[in-house]
């Protein structure tokens, strides 16, 4: 009977903890599908999440294509139009550093077209790519006089190794036109100011050579009005 008893009372203590557990178990559910639907909820602002998602992605699609076509179109037409691109001459320095350069697309040309030295100072030319050469336009290159009375000519010879350069040092004032013998008629052809020249008298900035095919001369001309902006002269 004693044991019965003990083994009743202790099955009872048994099943109450059972129901207890069980209580504990559904109450402890139901609190964690509460907080659950929480970050359901917050997420399920899938409204947030599709709005961050499309609106901000939206936006930097957009913001990306008509920034990126801005300064693609931008950028590119500023280096597409590179004659235009460099109508500013730089200011007169000791020396002055030119590119001899061909393009992916086959164009050739000096890099900036008009560069600026003091009386005595010495330009360097570097190849950028393509094979070059940088010659003044001057009777001893079997060239109309397109420099200053008394100045020397020079030749720098065909460059044709990427970064092989050739410097020439001007000693008398004045303006200066000079070419690429083999991409002369292609309008490769450049200018050197030097000095504070008086543009009046100065026989580069004069008629282009008649005999020139019309592309040098065309080129020659841009190259006057861009030496007497310089100078702070008109075209006359």
């Amino acid at each position: 009977m004693t044991n019965r008893s003990h083994y009743t009372r202790r099955r009872v203590v048994q099943l109450s903890s059972a129901a207890a557990a069980v209580g504990l178990a559904g109450c402890s559910s139901g609190s964690t599908g509460e907080s659950g639907s929480e970050p359901t909820d917050t997420s399920d602002g899938g409204n947030h999440s599709d709005t961050s998602g499309g609106e901000d992605h939206s936006d930097e699609d957009d913001g990306h294509d008509e920034g990126g076509d801005e300064q693609s179109d931008d950028g590119h037409d500023d280096g597409g139009h590179g004659d235009d691109g460099h109508g500013g001459v730089g200011d007169m320095t000791p020396t002055a550093g030119i590119e001899m350069v061909t393009t992916d697309d086959g164009g050739t040309h000096f890099e900036p077209h008009v560069a600026r030295v003091e009386t005595g100072g010495t330009v360097t030319w570097t190849l950028g790519s393509g094979s070059h050469n940088a010659a003044a336009y001057h009777p001893d290159n079997d060239q109309p006089r397109l420099v200053p009375e008394g100045a020397e000519a020079w030749d720098s010879g065909m460059l044709s190794e990427d970064g092989a350069t050739f410097e020439h040092t001007f000693e008398t004032e004045g303006v200066y036109h000079y070419y690429c013998a083999p991409h002369e008629t292609g309008g490769m052809i450049g200018s050197v100011i030097v000095g504070e020249p008086d543009a009046h008298g100065q026989p580069a900035l004069e008629d282009p050579p008649e005999d020139k095919p019309q592309a040098v001369r065309e080129k020659i001309t841009e190259l006057n009005e861009m030496c007497n902006e310089a100078l702070g002269h008109g075209h006359d």
